[in-house]
């Protein structure tokens, strides 16, 4: 009874509760619901927020959400161990820059969508699937899951997103990436992500 009542005890310590809540936080699911959280707010938002600003208030929960330097390594793929650590950082600069960019341009308007995310992932070879729908106001619905895995510090972060379900983000730029390693080598994956960026800015400023 007496170790009851201590276990009891520490349970209700504040330092306990923060390190439980800091768990939930860290799930998979709690992570690509507080992302969708976000997305719907800087839709409402967007009819008086610029390119850039979207950006900004997309960048933190972008980079937290995802692991962007390990989906930058995978995009490259082989090639990638022969690059030169400067050149690693630079396209794992540009990588997160472009990713970021895509968001600020598709979530540019609010019409009432919503997210949903299912309460359970999962398990996968890779990691853990969390399933999400973005739900129009018309009705339809288009599936977004999330590939999710333990980054080196223990934090879940998704390192794929299948488009419709079964579309894998990361394998069509794996793809996309190495016809221009092939043919322009690393300066012209660089250029192309640059030239990227800058056109989702200009066309949606």
């Amino acid at each position: 009874m007496l170790v009851s009542r201590r276990l009891l005890l520490i349970s209700l310590l504040p330092g306990t509760l923060c390190f439980r809540n800091a768990v939930a936080a860290d799930s998979p699911i709690t992570v690509i619901q507080r992302f969708c959280d976000v997305l719907v707010a800087v839709m409402r938002d967007a009819a008086r927020l610029s390119f850039d600003q979207r950006y900004q208030r997309l960048a933190p929960a972008i980079t937290q959400t995802y692991n962007l330097p390990l989906m930058s390594q995978l995009a490259v793929g082989g090639e990638w161990a022969r690059l030169q650590p400067a050149q690693q950082q630079r396209l794992s600069d540009d990588f997160s820059r472009y990713t970021i960019a895509v968001y600020a341009n598709r979530f540019d308007s609010y019409n009432g969508q919503r997210f949903e995310v299912e309460p359970g992932g999962v398990s996968n070879p890779s990691g853990v699937i969390v399933q999400s729908r973005l739900i129009r106001t018309d009705g339809t619905k288009l599936v977004l899951n999330y590939l999710m895995r333990q980054n080196s510090g223990g934090l879940w972060q998704a390192i794929d997103v299948y488009l419709s379900g079964t579309i894998s983000e990361l394998a069509t730029r794996r793809a996309d990436f190495a016809a221009v390693l092939q043919r322009s080598g690393v300066d012209g994956l660089l250029q192309l992500l640059e030239a990227r960026t800058a056109d989702l800015r200009l066309n949606k400023s």
